[in-house]
């Protein structure tokens, strides 16, 4: 890649910088099993770009994704470029012990931290996409056209993605009181257009995950909250959509990302409270927000914290490639998507071009009352007085 120059202070002159991109050297890269696909390639894709030699390791939760990868891959790339190591933990754990110029991993916070520690050892750099609890606000809009998209969109990335099985969906939704019975009658009313019958849904990825998210609604707390839905079939793996209004916020379901099709609705008695109620938990992967307030959108913008922010819609921030992509604190750290992925796998180098044309003495010791006022003037980057000094007509 070209260099790219950027400006060097006079001081230096006459020099010249540039930065300049160099590869890290052997990634290895961890995919998710929800989108296996696209999160295997899209890093793929960047770390080729940057240079890099590669080793990726789909996710065996997703077996035909991961050998179509593997025969794909090595038919299509050079094997000593790309490698892809198909597997499970155990091969992860194998692969995790050896020294990695760069690890990207996708998953949960719980691998997570046993791929960060793995690293740590070899003080190995680290990029993890995680989730988190990724929050709806859902305003009170005024026309009725604009309620039915906004529910449309929530919907869309509560159940229609792996039935809230990603990263990016709606983990819950904060409304107004008020409010709540509208956008309640809303759900139901767009679910039963968008699925007059449950066998289109996507089942739960595996028993382990079922069994998690049935523990969730067991709660009679919990339970007592289901306003729709809430039926399971632990044979076929389904979870019916289901809608809870105001669950215990010390609950597991509000303090754990729940990844699949549960939804529950908070009640506040203004919808700024929800900036306040998104302060006080950790900092989501990404925060929607229906809203026209401008006022209210400054505000949300200005003093909450989250990987990504989207107005009046969900999801579409993650295709677009020219936004980075990526947590922040517990939802991840480390962006990429389009140029973002080839600058999360690439080292920018600073080179320095210097001449031998011009040289100030008063840089070296040793230092007197006559070079002393020289290093006043370029600590404070004083051009001016420094001139004047070089030329003999300023001394102090």
């Amino acid at each position: 890649m070209t260099p790219c120059r950027v400006p060097i202070p006079l001081l230096a002159f006459p020099s010249r910088g540039e930065l300049v991109p160099e590869p890290l050297g052997v990634v290895l890269i961890f995919a998710s099993w929800n989108f296996p696909i696209g999160v295997s390639l899209e890093p793929l894709i960047g770390a080729i770009a940057a240079g890099n030699a590669i080793v990726l390791k789909p996710s065996e939760l997703a077996p035909a994704s991961s050998n179509f990868l593997a025969n794909s891959v090595s038919k299509y790339l050079d094997s000593m470029l790309v490698k892809v190591v198909p597997g499970g933990p155990d091969v992860g754990q194998m692969l995790l012990d050896q020294k990695w110029d760069k690890i990207f991993f996708t998953g949960s916070s719980r691998v997570a931290r046993t791929v960060m520690a793995a690293a740590a050892k070899h003080l190995t750099p680290v990029a993890v996409e995680l989730g988190g609890k990724s929050p709806a606000i859902f305003d009170s809009l005024g026309s009725p056209r604009d309620r039915k998209v906004a529910v449309e969109r929530i919907v869309g990335a509560k159940w229609v993605s792996c039935a809230g099985q990603a990263c990016i969906g709606v983990d819950y939704v904060l409304v107004e009181e008020q409010f709540a019975p509208v956008l309640i009658d809303q759900l139901k009313a767009t679910l039963e257009k968008f699925y007059p019958g449950l066998d289109c849904l996507s089942r739960i990825i595996n028993e382990q995950h079922f069994q998690r998210l049935t523990n969730l609604i067991k709660d009679p707390s919990v339970a007592a909250t289901i306003i729709h839905g809430g039926s399971l079939d632990s044979e076929t793996l389904f979870i019916e959509p289901t809608i809870l209004l105001d669950p215990p916020l010390d609950a597991d379901i509000m303090n754990e990302e729940i990844f699949g099709p549960l939804l529950p609705i908070i009640t506040l008695k203004k919808i700024e409270d929800s900036i306040e109620f998104i302060r006080a938990r950790p900092k989501p992967l990404v925060i929607y927000a229906f809203t026209k307030d401008e006022k209210l959108k400054s505000r949300i913008t200005a003093e909450t914290s989250s990987g990504s922010l989207t107005f009046n819609d969900t999801m579409v921030q993650f295709a677009c490639d020219e936004l980075p992509f990526g947590g922040v604190g517990g939802s991840g750290f480390g962006q990429y998507h389009g140029k973002f992925s080839f600058d999360l796998f690439s080292h920018t180098k600073p080179v320095l071009r210097r001449s031998f044309l011009l040289d100030f003495t008063f840089r070296y010791p040793p230092w007197d009352a006559w070079k002393l006022p020289f290093m006043r003037s370029v600590y404070h980057f004083d051009y001016l007085a420094l001139l004047l000094r070089v030329l003999g007509l300023k001394r102090r």
